[in-house]
């Protein structure tokens, strides 16, 4: 009885803070129920068991009923592609259930995670051509420098250093910073936006406060390269669009920029290198065969898929779903971990790391669709010079703790590591050792 009391008081607490007029308010929310967690948690690199259970059993999987939403989880590999892809049955679009202030219009969502056509198509298409092969191959020397200046400020500080702290997030960092033409005395404060942006733990309420803290400061830079446009991409995108896209537009774009090619990247050369580590051959390959490095990344993108659920879609209208009756208004949420762990794709070895996988990109890591990640290419050549130049400078690096000390980013969208503290080379008992 007790129980029952406590159960309907906690309820009806989450309810107050997150519900306004016309429906749930996300940006509100203090806690996100347990019950729709399940994308999101993991035992060390690995989803929970869980996960892996019911997408064998129920590839769309009814996770909750919450204030009047139904809220799915799409877990198996086929299914997934087909919600990501499906633009006539599924919406974006996030607003209805995100408060905003009129007056504070960085408080609206912007960007093309959660924006439909025709808008996703018009503002997409100002990305594309900044993120071409062609257009990116200018970044290769930019990358190189970036990734090498960080190693040699390693090596200064080492011999024990923090991979995270050190050079995963510093890497994406300034390559971000100087592909949106961010200046170096507005960078201190920009370098702190990123990380709180996928911490669910707070629950909405401090993921989208730190969501406006982001474009505020994203409008600023905006507003500064409308007097004076720089030489990176939103000065690019002002040069050739001028008064056709406005102020909130195009922070949107950079914020989403920003967004999915930061912390995202940082998780996965911390979570990488980690995985990496656990056997030797991973380096020593990555030194000795030519090519090894592109297949191992995809595997690593596979294995870790630490964007661990796809931007929410949200039913236009009544539809059947793979068997399951989904009604207008239902939340779908698609677990991009959960589906590239699934067996009937990747093989019956799906759960583990395997650097010499056939078809590692099948993988929707980068997500799939309409909504695929525009920088993907960029990741990738961020990834394959990191762990290329990791591999060669410090060829006897090694943990400094034991892997069960280290403590991963709990209930988060973007999966992560706090700390990887390595040694950068061999000591004297690690030679007589070996």
């Amino acid at each position: 009885m007790v129980a029952t009391y406590l159960k309907r008081w906690v309820g009806s607490r989450i309810l107050n803070r997150t519900t306004r007029k016309g429906g749930l308010d996300l940006s509100k929310m203090r806690i996100v129920p347990r019950q729709v967690s399940m994308p999101l948690r993991r035992e060390g690199v690995d989803p929970v068991p869980a996960l892996g259970q019911v997408r064998e059993a129920e590839p769309v999987h009814k996770l909750a009923h919450l204030f009047g939403l139904n809220v799915w989880m799409v877990s198996g590999h086929a299914e997934a592609k087909a919600v990501l892809a499906d633009t006539a049955n599924f919406s974006n679009d996030i607003r209805p259930l995100v408060g905003s202030d009129p007056n504070k219009p960085s408080e609206g969502i912007g960007g093309l995670g959660f924006t439909d056509p025709p808008d996703h198509t018009r503002l997409r298409k100002l990305l594309t051509p900044e993120f071409t092969k062609r257009r990116l191959a200018r970044l290769e020397p930019v990358i190189e420098k970036i990734v090498n200046d960080q190693l040699d400020l390693m090596e200064t500080k080492g011999p024990v250093v923090d991979i995270v702290a050190d050079f995963a997030f510093n890497v994406p960092f300034l390559l971000i910073a100087d592909l949106l033409g961010v200046e170096e005395s507005d960078r201190d404060r920009f370098r702190a936006l990123g990380p709180a942006r996928f911490d669910l733990s707070g629950g909405g309420i401090g993921v989208f406060g730190s969501a406006s803290e982001s474009r505020d400061f994203l409008f600023e830079i905006v507003r500064k390269q409308r007097r004076q446009p720089g030489d990176g991409l939103i000065g690019s995108i002002i040069r050739a669009q001028g008064d056709e896209i406005d102020d909130i537009e195009l922070g949107g774009l950079a914020d989403g920029v920003f967004l999915g090619g930061y912390e995202t990247s940082a998780s996965m050369l911390a979570l990488g290198t980690l995985v990496l580590l656990r056997d030797p051959e991973n380096f020593e390959r990555i030194r000795n065969e030519p090519g090894a490095v592109d297949t191992m990344v995809e595997e690593l993108l596979r294995y870790l898929t630490v964007v661990q659920v796809a931007f929410p879609r949200f039913a236009r209208h009544d539809l059947e779903l793979f068997g399951q009756q989904v009604k207008k208004g239902d939340l779908v949420a698609v677990s991009l971990s959960g589906a590239d762990r699934d067996k009937q794709v990747f093989g019956l070895d799906a759960e583990d790391f395997y650097p010499k996988r056939a078809a590692p990109a099948a993988h929707l890591a980068f997500g799939h669709g309409m909504h695929r990640c525009v920088g993907a290419e960029l990741a990738r050549m961020e990834l394959r010079a990191a762990f290329t130049a990791l591999a060669h400078r410090f060829p006897d690096l090694a943990l400094a703790v034991p892997e069960e000390q280290l403590r991963f980013r709990d209930f988060s969208i973007v999966y992560g590591v706090e700390t990887l503290p390595v040694q950068l080379h061999a000591t004297a008992a690690t030679q007589a050792a070996g």
